[in-house]
């Protein structure tokens, strides 16, 4: 029989947790050599949601603290770095804040949450009270700390403060890990009071990592590269490493081999191919990565169901606005081509700048491709060539982002245009294919069309079959259902005009070769064949037209059968 497995760390951040209770890890504890090898006073590591930056930053955590637990790292790599582990390994204060829980609606509500991080922070440390090293001053600032009606004075130089207490009674200079920094700022932006929360994060930045003398060094981690003007002013010790950097590029993320001896190890290796699929595809520097939350999501989807199908799992973590954002450009036709190109696995070549600020991000088209690089909804290809970067979408999942966020487009646009959704469906009703192809293709010129080689082509019927019940959807008084998936396309869509008399049954075929006349025939065979019109019979509807309908990129061909009877 086999042993038992390791748990899945499903949304285990906490570092020391994952190796004492029997969790499945990743070695990624190298990145401790490189960041000392590679020495800044202040790095700053950015990368999309959900690819383990802060299960990083709390193995940082563990192995630099004082009286931390040194056997979490025994079996794992940086234990063979005997002297890097002499010299560092829990010989330093450590302050660890996260700001990823703030999340208010008004500006003193966020200083609010911001003083209870600080003050859980200082309550770690109250045996400073009690040194010796420390003079009735300075405890009197700690004890401020750990008040709750700190005021905003306080708070930004709260940090500073507590390096100072702590170098002081440790006479040992103090490491400051601060992760996913910019989360006040997205929700600022999002909730009206972004200015005051620049000025506030701008300030305790100064304080804790220009003027403080007590910092070995510090280490921050977000998802969205801001500006330095605008948050890291005047601040020359600071370097930044994205996604686009090579330095520190396996980190985060899994690699290809990781994902091999995770599947291997939990019996899964007949899923390698649609797990690379759905979820790789990522390049950070020269490595190419998986999304770990969605490997690790989908593996224990499987171990529960072995027939699981692989699904998005990004979207339960971000709001997807950039890329609502962007298919809301699609009316505009240069925008729709270049859509058109990257949902087809293209590859676009753009001019990225990474460092903005909120109030730029969604301020052009330019800096809207520029945040869809650094949040990971589009990734590069290759070198970039000074800041121009080829850009495509990464794999399956992200690219089902875009696509239902341009089929929500689309169904948004239908009913703007009352005349041409009017006679759309008489000319269904009344057996007028002529008029219902002509109408169809004037919806689809004006949407953007699926055409890659990378999706199966039941997936490209999908989509179309979307667009036909998007349509038919705004024809309230009629009764129309679809049959549900069957493997990996959709069979049929089935009318009933409100009268109830007439029924109408939609065969839907993409045509690889681009021959719609005989993907047309195909559909109304097999509309015979699988007899689709006895479920209408049975509802007493006397009178049936079927349809056969071939798509093709933008071109569509409708064929009414010769038998119809109405």
């Amino acid at each position: 029989m086999e042993g038992r497995k390791k748990k899945l760390p499903i949304g285990i951040e906490n570092f020391e947790k994952l190796q004492t209770e029997d969790f499945y890890y990743l070695d990624k504890t190298y990145l401790i050599k490189e960041l000392l090898n590679n020495w800044a006073e202040v790095t700053l590591f950015t990368r999309p949601r959900r690819f383990g930056k802060s299960l990083n930053m709390s193995m940082l955590k563990n192995f630099f603290e004082l009286n931390g637990n040194k056997e979490i790292f025994s079996n794992l790599k940086i234990s063979e770095e005997t002297s890097l582990c002499e010299e560092y390994m829990g010989k330093f204060p450590v302050i660890f804040i996260s700001l990823k829980g703030i999340n208010a609606g008004t500006y003193e509500k966020t200083l609010d949450m911001a003083v209870q991080i600080i003050r859980g922070e200082a309550r770690r440390f109250q045996y400073l009270l009690d040194s010796e090293e420390l003079t009735p001053y300075d405890k009197d600032a700690l004890v401020t700390l750990l008040k709750a009606d700190m005021s905003e004075g306080v708070l930004c130089s709260s940090l500073k403060v507590l390096s100072e207490l702590l170098e002081k009674h440790h006479k040992s200079k103090v490491i400051l890990l601060i992760d996913e920094y910019d989360v006040p700022l997205a929700k600022a932006f999002e909730r009206g009071y972004y200015d005051q929360m620049v000025l506030f994060i701008r300030n305790m930045f100064e304080h804790a990592l220009k003027t403080n003398d007590s910092l070995k060094f510090a280490v921050l981690t977000g998802c969205m590269r801001i500006s330095k003007e605008s948050i890291f002013t005047g601040l020359n010790n600071l370097k930044i490493l994205s996604v686009a950097d090579v330095q520190f590029d396996e980190y985060f993320g899994f690699t290809d081999s990781e994902v091999r001896e995770m599947l291997e190890y939990y019996g899964l290796s007949g899923h390698y191919k649609e797990i690379k699929e759905w979820y790789n595809g990522y390049q950070f520097g020269n490595a190419e990565v998986y999304c770990p939350w969605d490997v690790i999501n989908f593996c224990d989807a499987l171990r529960a169901e072995p027939d699981a199908q692989p699904k998005n799992y990004w979207t339960n973590t971000s709001s997807n606005e950039a890329v609502r954002r962007f298919v809301r450009e699609s009316d505009k036709a240069v925008i729709r081509r270049e859509l058109e190109q990257l949902v087809a696995g293209e590859v676009i070549t753009k001019e990225i700048h990474q460092d903005l600020t909120y109030h730029d991000m969604y301020a052009s088209i330019d800096n809207l491709w520029s945040v869809l690089f650094t949040t990971g909804y589009l990734t590069q290809r290759g070198k970039p060539e000074g800041d121009k970067f080829r850009l495509a979408i990464p794999n399956i999942e992200i690219r089902k982002i875009f696509t239902t966020q341009i089929m929500e487009f689309f169904k948004e646009s239908v009913p703007k245009n009352g005349e041409a959704l009017k006679e759309f469906c008489e000319a269904l009703k009344n057996g007028n294919s002529e008029c219902v192809e002509k109408r169809l293709g004037e919806y689809l010129k004006r949407t953007v069309s699926i055409r890659d080689t990378f999706v199966k082509k039941q997936l490209k019927e999908n989509f179309y079959h979307g667009i036909l019940l998007g349509i038919l959807g705004f024809q309230d008084t009629w009764s129309v259902s679809s049959n549900e998936e069957s493997g990996d396309g959709y069979s049929d869509i089935l009318v009933e005009t409100d009268d109830g008399e007439i029924g109408i049954v939609l065969e839907l075929k993409y045509a690889e070769d681009g021959k719609l006349d005989a993907a047309c025939r195909e559909a109304l065979e097999q509309i015979e064949r699988v007899k689709y019109e006895e479920k209408l019979y049975e509802d007493g509807v006397e009178h049936i037209l079927k349809y056969g309908i071939a798509f093709y990129k933008k071109r569509c061909r409708v064929m009414l059968a010769a038998d119809h009877s109405c």
